[in-house]
């Protein structure tokens, strides 16, 4: 089996109540291509009242990539957009030098009952990149290229394969697929990239013949090609990409090649120098234990 690591991740307590399974960064392994952070949420049941919304925030050095099965957040950020994050689409924010932003329950949710379910991945930037002004670009649903593979149908979400080029915009080579297995077929995954790992959203797999439990991470041998096959319909998704240049350093929701930019970041936001969500006063304070540059 051309896999080079399985990572479990652990649970990861958002607030509230809200768990998460974070599969990066974990001690084994910083990234997978530009990858560096990887959340699995969900399926959690919303209701009103619930405490799941996540207040103004900042990042440096990264580009936030949100992905929905189901349910709905809506996104407001420092650049004054506003933006309803629905299932199937693609919403990919480049924090760069810095952005604030808050994830919420969207209005015309917040009376009912709903499931959110997931995947929340940052990838980091290039080094020429890291500073690079902040921005953010949504590619509805509709717009995401498909195609069946046999039995399989899978979603170019961003990157390139099987013919296919997803309009979002990267900085780096950069794939992320949306595959649904079907039951007992064959699917044939080429070495789309330098790195690339799979993961399986809602059940077991077998990866060349090797036996993957549901919510592994599946870091596969650089230049391998995968037979991956499932006793029953199973949603996988595939990140991957180029290899980092350099080691990323993470604090809290910082990523920076250099200790010293993520000090400082940490002094802007202290100081609330990062700028502010329209209208929304509310934010979330730096950790009490600060990172250090020495």
């Amino acid at each position: 089996m051309p896999a080079s690591l399985q990572l479990t991740g652990h649970n990861h307590d958002l607030g509230g109540g809200f768990l998460v399974r974070r599969l990066l960064p974990a001690a084994q392994r910083q990234s997978v291509g530009p990858f560096v952070f990887f959340d699995h949420f969900g399926p959690v049941s919303v209701e009103p009242g619930s405490a799941h919304d996540v207040r103004p925030h900042p990042h440096i050095g990264l580009a936030t990539v949100t992905y929905l099965f189901d349910g709905a957040i809506m996104h407001r950020d420092s650049l004054g957009v506003e933006q309803c994050i629905a299932p199937g689409a693609i919403n990919w924010m480049t924090a760069g030098r810095g952005i604030v932003h808050s994830e919420r329950t969207p209005e015309d949710l917040k009376e009912q009952t709903y499931v959110n379910h997931g995947i929340q991945l940052w990838a980091a930037l290039p080094k020429e990149h890291e500073e690079t002004d902040p921005a953010f670009e949504h590619t509805p649903a509709t717009a995401i290229p498909s195609l069946m593979s046999g039995a399989t149908a899978v979603r170019v979400l961003i990157g390139h394969a099987f013919g296919l080029t997803s309009p979002v915009k990267t900085f780096s080579t950069t794939v992320y697929l949306d595959v649904q297995l079907a039951a007992g077929v064959p699917f044939e995954l080429p070495p789309l990239a330098q790195e690339l790992a799979l993961y399986a959203v809602d059940g077991d797999i077998v990866v060349d013949g090797v036996a993957i439990a549901a919510h592994t991470l599946v870091v596969l041998v650089p230049g391998s090609a995968a037979a991956v096959t499932a006793a029953t319909a199973v949603r996988l998704m595939v990140i991957g990409g180029d290899a980092l240049e350099a080691r990323r350093f993470m604090w809290w929701n910082f990523v920076s090649s250099r200790k010293e930019r993520i000090v400082q970041a940490s002094l802007d936001w202290e100081n609330q120098d990062m700028g502010q969500v329209s209208g929304d006063a509310e934010f979330i304070p730096l950790p009490e234990r600060r990172f250090k540059a020495t």
